[in-house]
């Protein structure tokens, strides 16, 4: 079982990245599924449903969310009825929309779960606690589970890894925008990566214009951050292998497409 994971998919460069190469990758690697990180799809922050759609129709199985799930209004007008749809599983009780979704892929389920962690970012639920809860209930059904843990630390990264190693297939991490190089199979069979990294514009800083960025360390005044509109792009990835009989990973290999690692059908 193979399972392509696109990470933090930024703005319009973002998407059509993931329209031109996803076909290419999905060629090349014969994944099973594929997951899109799409909480910054929508002009770098957000998502609509025509691009949660846009997802769905150019592939993707399931599309996972983060902070900025909510950054669009829009979005509460369909979140209960996107199917495929997954944010954070740790928000509050009541939060529109659902923190694990299940995939049918040739008779084997696959569960895929959604989790923010709380160093830096918005006070919420426990998500070691949740995803105690929420693997637990996912066994019942299946041996696969696959979580994108969106947070800013890399200690809180590595601690969720470490703690469900031997109980989830696959922890990858989201939000921080730069792909870590430390993909590996922890020890109980568990595949994890701190960060995946963004596929958007490839010489912003974390998908946006420079300019600002630099005026806002150098200033501390307010900045209107907009994704870079030209340039280079990239698509930062990772394919997870999984036996579907133990759930258990065999191999994470990362994906990374740019000007300076071009893509090799």
């Amino acid at each position: 079982m193979k399972i392509l994971f696109i990470g933090d998919v930024v703005g319009s460069p973002g998407r059509e990245m993931v329209r031109n190469y996803l076909p290419k990758l999905k060629e090349k690697y014969r994944p099973n599924a594929t997951i899109i990180n799409g909480e910054n799809a929508a002009a770098g922050k957000g998502i609509n449903e025509k691009i949660y759609k846009q997802f769905l129709e150019w592939g993707a199985q399931v599309v996972t969310m983060g902070n900025h799930t909510w950054d669009k209004k829009e979005i509460f007008e369909f979140i209960d009825d996107a199917k495929y749809m997954v944010r954070p599983a740790n928000f509050p009780e009541g939060t529109p929309g659902k923190g694990i979704v299940y995939i049918n892929i040739n008779g084997k389920e696959i569960a895929v779960i959604n989790l923010q962690g709380r160093t830096f970012l918005p006070a919420i639920d426990d998500p070691f606690r949740k995803a105690d809860e929420l693997i637990a209930q996912a066994k019942k059904r299946t041996n696969i589970i696959f979580i994108d843990f969106h947070a800013e630390v890399t200690s809180e990264k590595q601690a969720l890894g470490w703690y469900v190693d031997g109980r989830a297939s696959a922890v990858v991490g989201t939000h921080t925008h730069t792909q870590t190089a430390d993909e590996r199979i922890l020890p109980q069979g568990m595949a994890y990566i701190t960060d995946v990294g963004m596929t958007g514009p490839y010489d912003g800083i974390l998908g946006v214009e420079r300019d600002a960025v630099i005026k806002k360390f150098l200033t501390n005044l307010p900045v209107r951050f907009e994704v870079v509109k030209d340039g280079r792009d990239q698509l930062s990835g990772c394919l997870v292998t999984i036996d579907p009989n133990t759930g258990k990973a065999t191999k994470i290999e990362r994906i990374q497409i740019n000007d300076d690692h071009p893509f090799f059908s």
